[in-house]
């Protein structure tokens, strides 16, 4: 059973946003240590402002917490994000108050990993496109032609961390040259050359985004880049919606600019089923579920759990997107 906030002075923590068919590892956890808990279906400012009053800790999947909700909430002690992005936090009012951001960035590492090569090949082989003409009783490989292949050509890696280092493991099998582009590290896997952004997307004949969403990577994939890409490339983005330019995506796929683009995420998510991607044989679209396996899903609630109760009991989280609030006077825990 899911408890009250009946006794204000005891820590309380309200699960926010969350679309997951229950919280049976989230509970065991809080039962374990304790901990007073609950749900709240939090979107909005409103929603955020209405039911977070008593609130010390918010576990957040959908919903922006913006500084009016961060300042409106008194009580609050920190975040926890489900997943990788923190980009629906104002990460900068949060840190003025002290409060820590916490995520959770490597519980599907490897699913994300997959989803991205699974992608690249399901566009390099034309998986979706034969299916459909198979199914419509046309048995003709020559409908969907050209299919180059895969051995020999370059793979370009927009975000080398740990999702786009595993990506570049499972890829080296494949015989491909690899290169990087990732302004932030000093070490790269074997294999992959280290290269500027501009020569990636020169010289590879598939892309394939991993880099977090920032104020710097935002429309990071425009008209302007894409001009850049190979007309033969295909692009993948299992990473954040908004590093692509949905409208330029697709005036460059619908000029032959571009040959082929995998996404499992969108800038509007669900995307728009008026969206002329939707019409376009060489596209192909999953629903945001890069993330998703049964054990990976259940090791990520879980873990938000975890950092929970190391939170209210005054320890250290595993990872802390703002780290500075533990490091000056005034921080929070």
């Amino acid at each position: 059973m899911v408890s009250s906030p009946a006794r204000a002075a005891e820590p309380f923590v309200l699960i926010c946003g969350l679309d997951h068919a229950n919280i049976a590892e989230e509970t065991q956890v809080f039962h374990a240590a304790g901990l007073r808990f609950g749900p709240a279906m939090c979107r909005e400012e409103e929603d955020f402002l209405g039911k977070c009053q008593e609130a010390d800790g918010l576990l957040l999947q959908y919903g922006v917490v913006s500084r009016r909700v961060i300042e409106g909430l008194p009580r609050l002690r920190f975040l926890v994000r489900y997943g990788v992005g923190v980009d629906g936090i104002d990460l900068e009012a949060a840190t003025e108050r002290g409060i820590p951001v916490v995520n959770v960035p490597d519980y599907g590492t490897d699913e994300v990993a997959n989803h991205a090569v699974a992608l690249l090949l399901a566009l390099c082989r034309k998986i979706a496109r034969l299916d459909r003409q198979t199914r419509a009783g046309r048995w003709n490989v020559f409908e969907a032609v050209p299919i180059r292949r895969l051995a020999g050509q370059t793979v370009g890696i927009v975000g080398c961390g740990r999702i786009g280092s595993r990506v570049a493991r499972k890829l080296a099998g494949f015989d491909v040259r690899l290169l990087a582009s990732d302004p932030y590290l000093t070490a790269f896997p074997p294999g992959v050359e280290p290269v500027t952004l501009d020569r990636l997307l020169a010289e590879s004949d598939q892309v394939t985004l991993h880099c977090p969403l920032t104020a710097e990577t935002w429309h990071l994939i425009d008209a302007r880049t894409l001009a850049r890409v190979k007309p033969t490339a295909v692009l993948i983005n299992t990473a954040r919606g908004g590093i692509v330019d949905t409208a330029a995506l697709a005036d460059a796929l619908r000029a032959g600019r571009l040959a082929g683009a995998g996404l499992d995420v969108t800038e509007q998510e669900p995307l728009d089923p008026a969206s002329p991607l939707f019409r376009m044989e060489q596209v192909v679209v999953t629903p945001h579920a890069a993330w998703y396996s049964e054990e990976g899903r259940s090791d990520l609630k879980r873990r938000v759990a975890e950092e929970a109760v190391r939170l209210v009991r005054g320890e250290r989280p595993r990872h802390c997107v703002n780290p500075e609030v533990f490091d000056r006077a005034g921080g929070t825990t």
